[in-house]
């Protein structure tokens, strides 16, 4: 069993949950902030751990006309500043090998999205930066495939890897989550994260964008995290409806605070008696 240093906080399948929280889209600093400042306290009340999370560029648009996202520069500048102002560790996905030598100067968890995982010179990159690297697992991809790809950050001599469950493509602009996947791929020592959002997302379901079931994020959340596992991770939003992003499947930010006090109660059910494979 690995267990992954992220700033102060200590990631493991067998230590108190940690939540990977933040918008879709980064939009401003002051937005960033107040998101962040209400998942903080939400997880300090409730015992988690807490990784502010935020995207600067949105490459896998649905349609040309999605929104793509603030810029590299503009991202980074407002994730150092929650990072600062919080002292909360930040994480971002990259797209291309050059982005992740940029962005490890600014953030602690480097995220290679579900569509690129399997992009050696992409993953090889993010590990070669010495930051922790969480890898979104394919929605083409089997839970037994994923030592292979963290077996290509691995190979740089980083082991800080966090492997991540979003959801496998079942049929047309569907998905499904099998939970079985969760301690399957924790027989890889290394810590698992469930993504409670994107596994309800419906892609490309409403023409020229994603659609989701945000209804059910919380329910995909309770029931991974009663399994046991490091993380969770949830895409959240004042006003999900008009984000510029994934909607459909952000749970509103009010709902956040309640919502983290119930997964740390099953997480403590859960860690007192792991499940064994």
């Amino acid at each position: 069993m690995k267990n992954v240093s992220i700033g102060r906080l200590t990631v493991g399948n067998d230590l108190p949950l940690t939540v990977i929280a933040g918008p879709c889209q980064l939009e401003s600093v002051p937005h960033a902030m107040m998101i962040a400042e209400v998942m903080a306290e939400a997880c300090a009340a409730a015992g988690a751990q807490f990784v502010f999370k935020g995207s600067f560029d949105k490459a896998n648009r649905t349609s040309l006309k999605g929104k793509r996202g603030v810029g590299l520069d503009a991202g980074l500048a407002i994730l150092d500043t929650v990072r600062a102002k919080l002292g909360c560790p930040v994480l971002t996905d990259i797209h291309d090998p050059e982005q992740a030598r940029i962005a490890a100067q600014v953030v602690d968890v480097i995220q290679i999205p579900a569509f690129l995982c399997r992009q050696t010179d992409l993953l090889i990159a993010a590990g070669e930066t010495g930051r922790v690297v969480n890898i979104k697992k394919g929605q083409f991809l089997a839970p037994w495939d994923m030592p292979n790809v963290a077996e290509k950050v691995a190979s740089t001599g980083n082991e800080k890897i966090l492997l991540t469950e979003r959801g496998t493509s079942f049929g047309y602009n569907a998905l499904v989550a099998d939970m079985r996947g969760l301690p399957v791929m924790a027989k890889t020592g290394y810590p698992v994260i469930m993504d409670a959002t994107h596994s309800v997302q419906q892609p490309g379901g409403l023409g020229g964008a994603s659609g989701g079931q945000r209804e059910m994020a919380p329910v995909m959340a309770r029931a991974a995290v009663s399994l046991g596992i490091a993380g969770v991770f949830i895409e959240t939003h004042e006003a999900p409806d008009t984000a510029p992003s994934d909607g459909p499947n952000m749970i509103p930010l009010d709902q956040m605070p309640k919502l983290i006090k119930t997964l740390m109660a099953f997480d403590r059910l859960a860690k007192a008696d792991p499940i064994r494979l």
